[in-house]
């Protein structure tokens, strides 16, 4: 997916060349950083300028807080984020949203970066706006799944298509945060499967 605009604050213009050589090896160290523990708080500019070779004069130049690298660091994760797949079907649409994030979750490095973040969205604006601008675009790209459901007359009319998406990945995201237990393929597709079965009953369907 692509950016939906340029806001010019620091680090959000795309660069080209070198410079998007030495923004990728900094988005790559500064989510090092963060899977590694300590959250945005001990995310240090300095750190991450070392660990991806480059000086940390540019570092603090491009981006000039942690707060504003994890901000393009959520936006440079959804935009790589794997598009969409059409089963046909939306039990097969959603069993394979939830074993993409699935995969994610249970990925060590992403799962660890993941924890980072929210907990850091907990504590900071910055962090939090744009935790959400990521889940937005992400639900925003498996939307039509369900959308084309409800055209195929498999969901009622009205249903809230994004809210259904986020009943996929919510009880993932839950298992990762609380209980501890294994993000498996297993868990995955139970919760697609009780995402449909709630849609299907009209959980999700407001007036028509």
């Amino acid at each position: 997916m692509t950016s939906e605009g340029v806001s010019g604050e620091p680090g959000t213009v795309r660069p080209g060349g070198r410079t998007a050589r030495v923004r990728a090896a900094v988005l790559q160290a500064a989510g090092d950083a963060l899977a590694e523990g300590g959250g945005l708080t001990r995310l240090d500019l300095a750190d991450v300028a070392r660990r991806a070779e480059v000086g940390k004069t540019t570092v603090y130049r491009r981006w000039g807080t942690p707060a504003n690298l994890v901000a393009e660091l959520l936006a440079d994760m959804a935009e790589q984020s794997l598009p969409r797949t059409e089963t046909g079907s939306l039990l097969g649409d959603l069993r394979a949203n939830a074993r993409l994030v699935q995969r994610t979750l249970a990925d060590p490095r992403q799962g660890a970066l993941f924890k980072a973040v929210i907990t850091a969205a907990t504590c900071d604006d910055q962090t939090a706006a744009a935790l959400r601008r990521f889940y937005a675009i992400r639900v925003a790209e498996w939307e039509p799944c369900v959308r084309q459901a409800v055209e195929r007359g498999e969901l009622p009319a009205g249903t809230d298509t994004h809210e259904v998406v986020r009943a996929v990945s919510a009880p993932l995201y839950y298992r990762l945060l609380t209980t501890g237990e294994p993000l498996d393929e297993a868990a995955a597709d139970r919760a697609a499967e009780a995402a449909v079965v709630a849609a299907r009953a009209g959980v999700f369907a407001g007036e028509a």
